[in-house]
């Protein structure tokens, strides 16, 4: 019986990762917000302690930071052994269709100015994600969209995402930062006031 038990237990960790089902195939839309797999993370315990019945601490060292990788990212919390370096991002974010520069506010806050309004998109955002993936953790940025064809202060305002989390939504002890003159909110309000009463 603790044979067939093991061997379940072995074949259910060997499978390979389930693809992410935050990511939509709609290339505007937003990831949702970050949940521990509780599959995944049983499969990490059950493949950890195979391993260590079997001495295989290399593999058991391995299933701990499965398990570790699943409670950060269910608690919003980036990963500090995977920065991203901030001129490689650079150069990789100036590479993409639109984008006319790129700079580092702080260590979250990456500001993207784009050419049109036609950029100034969820899936713009999508595409600096996907270009920051392979650098690092993408979860400790922040990008910031502004237009710099913009005319009107509506078109001005900055559209702004965390990479893995949806609008308004922010990680462990990452902070977005206000980067428009005007707040949208006053910006609203003062539009609002402008219209014509009745």
């Amino acid at each position: 019986m603790s044979a067939l038990m093991l061997a379940v237990l072995v074949a259910g960790c060997s499978e390979s990762p389930a693809p992410d089902k935050r990511m939509s195939s709609d290339p505007n839309a937003e990831p949702a917000a970050p949940q521990a797999d509780p599959v995944a993370v049983a499969r990490h315990v059950a493949g950890a302690r195979v391993a260590a019945v079997r001495g295989n601490h290399q593999a058991a060292q391995a299933h701990m930071e499965g398990i570790q990788r699943e409670v950060m990212q269910a608690g919003r919390m980036p990963d500090p052994r995977r920065p991203i370096d901030p001129e490689v991002a650079r150069a990789a974010v100036r590479e993409i269709d639109g984008v006319r520069s790129v700079i580092w506010l702080d260590r979250s806050n990456l500001l993207v100015m784009i050419n049109g309004a036609g950029h100034r998109t969820q899936a713009m955002i999508n595409r600096v994600c996907a270009g920051l993936a392979p650098l690092g953790d993408t979860l400790a940025v922040i990008v910031n969209l502004q237009d710099v064809t913009a005319t009107t202060g509506a078109a001005a305002q900055t559209l702004s995402r965390n990479c893995q989390l949806p609008s308004g939504e922010r990680a462990f002890m990452v902070r977005p930062r206000e980067v428009d003159v005007v707040p949208e909110s006053l910006r609203r309000e003062f539009e609002r006031q402008q219209l014509p009463d009745g």
